[in-house]
């Protein structure tokens, strides 16, 4: 790389030009609201959300009593569809021809504020869409910053070297730049203003290296592509926090968050799989019945390939104490994450940057908790496990989801609600209740609610939402419940945290008939 290029100021000028509005995305200047300016910078009295003091994150209560309230039925329903968003990818000459037909997204919060995050865009350059759900932890801004920045990053990976050349030659020379992604957001889903510039010089340097490192005619695939971005932008955080002259902002960089993100082009969709979201696919059966195929695996300690991974890249002296309690290094769950440089840095780099950083870090407890058996780092990595499925007339949609779905519903389940919710045919399954003893009366009353149920997936116009309502309302013998519903819904903000986790979910629609072609 060029060593001038690092430090190439980013002008006013250039901003009044437009050429990052564009590229960063118009809702950049149209809406600012606070992200969680105070919630992910823990104070000594307040228990740091990873740590074994925190709420489990499995073995949630399930049944609130005490505290809580009856919400009527347009309660219940505002509160669903207040973060929900739908997109349909636009017709040309009545047909489409996207192998994407659109998708819905929704979210509902446990934490205040929520710590999820999600993104949807369209990627200019080679049409492909990038959809994305973040989960943080010790506070939302990690998550935040992912929403923001990852998707650029995975569209510069993927440029062509001559499209990188001319980018690079239009901020040089201060011309306006072409859009580089078309955002889908929900107005809820802002950019933070603060760090633009700071983020421009961190993405402008990293494509200064991709054109360093790649010669006319080449490009990254998309694999390749996911792969260096995600690893890119972490280092970058961890870069950003160590520099004042980066812009600094080492609480970001204290916090986490996980990743799950799906990019679709034509036929191809990959998954790039950081933590413990989750990609489901549904599959249409000959019999019209859904099953689920799973596109990714859980990073935490139930997968025992991760668990041998972690194991493997320490001393054997450490093989007890890299991973206790289901936990990295008896804390985190987990075991791969943005940010987090508690687990990534060496002692000494996180005391000097302590030490030299704000003053409300040098008070602050948790910080400057050196985790325990910190003897090797680094204990964590953000590079994505990254799978690819070339799609069929028969794979229907695509779940993307943070665990806070996934502890509630099987993944089976999901699929069947989803394609249910889809298609509008409900496979009769055979009525079961669990191992309870019930009467004749209240055998009655669950046939007659099953009855129901087809018309009433039809009140919800947005399938995570539908989704999000069984996930939070289903009662014992897997119906929604409005009484559960509205006990669930009408927790203090203090205890919702104690029953289930934030939940954000994106469920893109594909096409069967361009798939049905591209097989051909």
């Amino acid at each position: 790389m060029h060593p001038e290029r690092a430090t190439m100021p980013v002008t006013s000028q250039l901003f009044r030009g437009f050429p990052w509005a564009k590229l960063w995305g118009s809702s950049l200047f149209q809406r600012q609201l606070p992200c969680c300016p105070t919630s992910h910078r823990p104070t000594s009295s307040q228990p740091h959300p990873i740590w074994p003091t925190a709420m489990p994150v499995r073995g949630y209560r399930r049944s609130p009593d005490l505290h809580s309230y009856n919400l009527t039925p347009p309660q219940v329903n505002s509160i669903l569809k207040a973060n929900e968003y739908s997109f349909k990818v636009p017709e040309f000459d009545g047909k489409n021809v996207s192998s994407v037909m659109g998708f819905d997204s929704n979210q509902l919060p446990a934490n205040a504020p929520i710590e999820d995050r999600r993104s949807a865009a369209t990627c200019l350059q080679t049409r492909g869409m990038l959809l994305g759900v973040f989960d943080g932890h010790a506070g939302c801004a990690c998550a935040q910053a992912l929403s923001e920045r990852l998707f650029y990053y995975v569209a510069m990976s993927l440029m062509p070297h001559e499209t990188l050349c001319e980018l690079e030659s239009a901020v040089e020379a201060g011309r306006p730049l072409s859009p580089i992604l078309q955002w889908h957001k929900h107005p809820n889903d802002y950019f933070t203003r603060e760090a633009q510039t700071m983020y421009f010089n961190s993405l402008r340097t990293y494509w200064q290296e991709l054109i360093d490192l790649s010669s006319p005619g080449e490009s990254l695939g998309p694999r390749e592509a996911l792969l260096s971005a995600f690893k890119r932008l972490d280092s970058d955080l961890s870069l950003e926090a160590q520099f004042p002259a980066l812009g600094r902002n080492v609480y970001l960089a204290f916090s986490g968050a996980t990743a799950c993100v799906a990019h679709i082009d034509g036929s191809d969709l990959y998954v790039a799989n950081t933590g413990d979201g989750r990609a489901v696919l549904g599959v249409q059966e000959e019999d019209g019945s859904f099953s689920a195929h799973t596109l990714s695996n859980d990073h935490n300690a139930q997968n025992e390939n991760e668990v041998a991974r972690i194991q493997g890249e320490h001393p054997p002296s450490e093989k007890k104490t890299v991973v206790r309690q289901d936990r990295l290094l008896g804390l985190l769950m987990p075991f791969r994450a943005f940010g987090d440089v508690k687990f990534k840095w060496s002692i000494d780099l996180q005391r000097g940057v302590l030490e030299s950083g704000p003053d409300q870090l040098h008070d602050n407890e948790h910080t400057k908790f050196i985790p325990p058996n910190y003897h090797t780092p680094p204990y964590l990595t953000a590079e994505p496990e990254i799978t690819h499925h070339r799609l069929r007339p028969q794979d229907r949609f695509l779940v993307l989801g943070t665990d806070g779905l996934w502890e509630t519903l099987h993944r089976q389940e999901v699929v069947r609600i989803v394609g249910e919710y889809l298609t509008g045919v409900h496979q009769r399954q055979p009525l079961t209740v669990g191992g309870y003893h019930v009467t004749l009366g209240q055998m009655q009353g669950l046939l007659a609610e099953r009855k129901a149920r087809a018309s009433l997936a039809f009140q919800d116009q947005n399938a995570a939402t539908h989704l999000i309502r069984h996930a939070v309302g289903n009662n014992e013998f897997g119906a929604v419940d409005h009484e559960t519903l509205s006990k669930m819904l009408s927790l203090p903000e203090e205890l919702a945290r104690m029953y289930r986790d934030d939940i954000t979910i994106i469920i893109t629609q594909f096409n069967p008939h361009r798939n049905n072609c591209m097989c051909l």
